[in-house]
């Protein structure tokens, strides 16, 4: 009996020390955030990534209009969702690369250099996501969640929580995004209406109008450079 409880306590003090060799171990700078709590904030902002670049960036206008231009063209499955995606990515990166640069030089990498406190980090890298939403939200949308919230009306845009910008902001983009589809869909829909005219009136009513509406609508949209005018308009329609 005794044995083991010698065994026991000396496990207990092997212990001890691990945990003290651990602790003294992890550099602790003032109120600066731990390594390891640094490295379980960059998994769940990893895990919650995709959820933020569909919510905050450019990305939900961006991928929106491209889907609907593979409609407008008649090619629902071409190019494919992971060519969209990606082109809509990039795009994304090139239109947020000033927010981003931001968020980067004034919060994470001070940050991740122990300079820089989370609440510190949070409060600076959410600034300049902040002001880009505010730049491409309508007041009627902001108006609208904070009705629908019950919030008392706010005295400027910092009284505005993320909880009622980022929903007003999905919004805005939405809407945003069906208009530049809407004048997509315009010129396709007029080849779409001759091509029918035209074969009603030779009589070939059988044929459908898409075998030839569609290659019209390629090489229209090839001589006009359309990707290129697709993508500078997406680009351009943020401010």
């Amino acid at each position: 009996m005794k044995r083991e409880l010698r065994l026991g306590l000396l496990s207990v003090l092997l212990l001890s020390g691990a945990a003290a060799s651990a602790a003294a171990a992890i550099p602790v700078v003032g109120m600066e955030t731990s390594q390891a709590l640094r490295m379980v904030l960059g998994l769940t902002v990893l895990a919650v990534l995709p959820a933020l670049l569909v919510c905050v960036t450019a990305f939900l206008r961006i991928v929106i209009v491209l889907a609907m231009l593979r409609h407008a063209l008649g090619m629902p499955e071409t190019p494919p969702n992971t060519v969209v995606i990606g082109l809509a990515l990039f795009l994304t990166l090139f239109t947020m690369a000033p927010v981003l640069h931001r968020a980067n030089q004034d919060a994470f990498q001070p940050f991740m250099q122990g300079t820089l406190a989370m609440d510190g980090a949070y409060e600076k890298g959410a600034a300049p996501l902040r002001e880009f939403m505010v730049r491409q939200t309508r007041e009627q949308d902001l108006a609208l969640m904070l009705e629908l919230s019950k919030a008392r009306t706010p005295q400027s845009m910092d009284d505005v929580s993320n909880v009622q910008l980022v929903p007003a902001f999905m919004l805005s983009e939405l809407r945003a995004a069906f208009q530049i589809g809407f004048l997509i869909f315009l010129p396709f829909l007029l080849i779409d209406l001759v091509v029918s005219s035209v074969l009603m009136a030779l009589g070939m009513m059988m044929m459908p109008p898409t075998t030839v509406a569609l290659p019209l609508k390629i090489l229209m949209f090839i001589l006009v450079d359309g990707w290129a005018l697709v993508l500078k308009a997406l680009v351009g329609s943020f401010h």
